[in-house]
């Protein structure tokens, strides 16, 4: 009976002690890239929206928020507003240069991307009260020939994905690229 539960305790104490890291090698765990900033397409001049509204799109494997103010100037935004991560597309488009968050209410500058009002509706008021004012990114748009660019980093992707599937389990269900 002790050395049943001696072994139970050496077996409990093995599981949660420490192991050295294996060196990965799957494809997955590349490492990072530099980053590399260039003009990609987003939209179709055809589907820009009319002033005061935006629309979604993706450039370089980002989603992009594409807004026109009311005086038909364009703007790249990030198109997941903090801190829901809601649809900047979905929003209002403002005469005072902003965009409104579609749930919480939140404005952010369309040149800048910083918070100007935060979440000032009554849910927003709830659920932002727990978080800190975030911005969200911009990016400087173009349009060529019938296609509206957005200058974004080709390597952002990449980069999160290197680092999302550190540790995480692969298809074969092993961390380190090994297979069975």
């Amino acid at each position: 009976m002790k050395l049943a539960i001696l072994a139970t305790v050496a077996t409990g104490a093995a599981a949660f002690a420490p192991t050295t890291q294996v060196t990965r090698s799957t494809s997955l765990n590349a490492g990072k890239v530099a980053p590399k900033l260039q003009y990609v397409p987003c939209i179709s001049t055809d589907d820009l929206p009319k002033p005061g509204s935006a629309t979604s799109g993706v450039a370089g494997g980002l989603a992009i928020c594409i807004a026109v103010d009311p005086k038909g100037a364009v703007y790249a935004l990030g198109d997941k507003c903090p801190p829901v991560n809601q649809p900047l597309s979905f929003g209002k488009v403002d005469k005072d240069g902003t965009i409104s968050d579609p749930v919480l209410g939140t404005k952010f500058d369309l040149k800048t991307g910083e918070v100007r009002e935060w979440c000032p509706s009554g849910l927003g008021k709830l659920i932002g009260g727990l978080f800190d004012p975030v911005g969200v990114p911009v990016y400087p748009v173009k349009a060529k020939g019938k296609t509206v660019e957005v200058q974004v980093d080709v390597n952002y992707k990449a980069n999160f994905e290197a680092e999302y599937w550190t540790g995480i389990l692969d298809a074969q269900g092993k961390s380190n690229g090994k297979y069975y």
